[in-house]
């Protein structure tokens, strides 16, 4: 008997050993993988997070410390003056209050008539048209120019072109000074905008619409729906996901505009039309004063970041109750 329990601890020690060594050799091999896709996200992922440190998120702290200081943005001297450059923005910079105003009027009017026109493009497009084709490239053209030489060439439309037009045909609307103006200039801006955009929000709203069952138009059809009710009732609920992304690249792209504001008017007349992005721009480079140019690109990145926020929070919670 002792010999067979001799034999048997023997036995047990062995197979301990044997599956403390498959368990290490397991152990082994999972760390083997984890360092192999370790190396593999560094390797692909990490000069892109080395790229976005250096370009986005170091300028990004740096310019908020900036924003509390009195750097003009070319001598070594920085001179923190803590909440200084808020505080005159807040109480005397009448200018930076009106740019404030006017781009979120103008983001407002660019929201409403870029969705609107590029959904109404969408729906033309979405047609049996034999020309459908040709339609969508047209209208996404426009997307492709960039914005100072689209600027510049909606510049020469309005001062010379439409001067043309109104000598030839005595219209009121081509003989307005559309860009000496005030008021003309800032919907020359928006005909600007809205142009450019529409054609990359109906590419967005194409997608969408796409994905609509043809079985619950038809459907609805049968059941006597005309083509509103199939549109309000079935087709809108159904893209709403795509609204919300239109919303949201639209909110940002308005509140950003600055490329077509600069080529277009430069903020003139007497810098009526003259943009929070192109006034920031002013403020920092052209004024030489930098901090007080970081304190408005903080408060605008602020507000830009909230309305967004808000703006997909609502659109999510109406698309769930949709």
């Amino acid at each position: 008997m002792n010999n067979e329990s001799k034999l048997d601890t023997v036995k047990g020690a062995a197979l301990a050993n044997q599956k403390n060594t498959k368990a290490a050799e397991s152990v082994s091999f999972l760390n083997k993988k984890k360092w192999k896709e370790a190396g593999l996200f560094t390797l692909f992922v990490g000069p892109v997070l080395l790229a976005f440190i250096l370009i986005v998120l170091i300028p990004f702290f740096t310019g908020i410390y900036y924003a509390f200081t009195d750097w003009n943005g070319v001598t070594g001297s920085v001179k923190w003056v803590g909440l200084d450059n808020f505080k005159y923005l807040f109480t005397e910079d009448k200018q930076f209050q009106q740019s404030f105003i006017l781009t979120t009027k103008y983001t407002v009017v660019a929201i409403i008539l870029t969705n609107l026109i590029g959904f109404g493009l969408a729906l033309l497009v979405a047609q049996k048209l034999k020309t459908k084709n040709v339609l969508r490239t047209v209208f996404f053209m426009p997307n492709l120019i960039g914005g100072l030489i689209l600027g510049f060439i909606w510049q020469f439309i309005f001062v010379k072109g439409f001067a043309s037009i109104g000598e030839l045909t005595g219209i009121p609307l081509f003989e307005l000074a559309w860009l000496g103006d005030a008021k003309t200039a800032f919907w020359g801006i928006v005909i600007v905008s809205v142009w450019q955009g529409a054609g990359y929000i109906m590419i967005i709203y194409i997608a969408a619409l796409q994905n609509v069952p043809q079985e619950l138009i038809e459907a609805a059809r049968i059941d006597g729906a005309n083509r509103f009710q199939v549109l309000r009732h079935i087709t809108m609920p159904l893209v709403a996901p795509a609204v919300t992304i239109c919303l949201f690249l639209t909110t940002a792209s308005s509140f950003k505009v600055f490329d077509a504001n600069l080529s277009l008017t430069n903020g003139g007349p007497f810098k009526s039309t003259e943009m929070l992005a192109l006034n920031i721009y002013t403020e920092a480079f052209v004024n030489n004063r930098y901090g007080i140019g970081e304190a408005k690109a903080l408060i605008f990145f602020i507000v830009v970041a909230a309305i967004t926020i808000l703006q997909v929070t609502i659109s999510k919670k109406r698309e769930v109750e949709s």
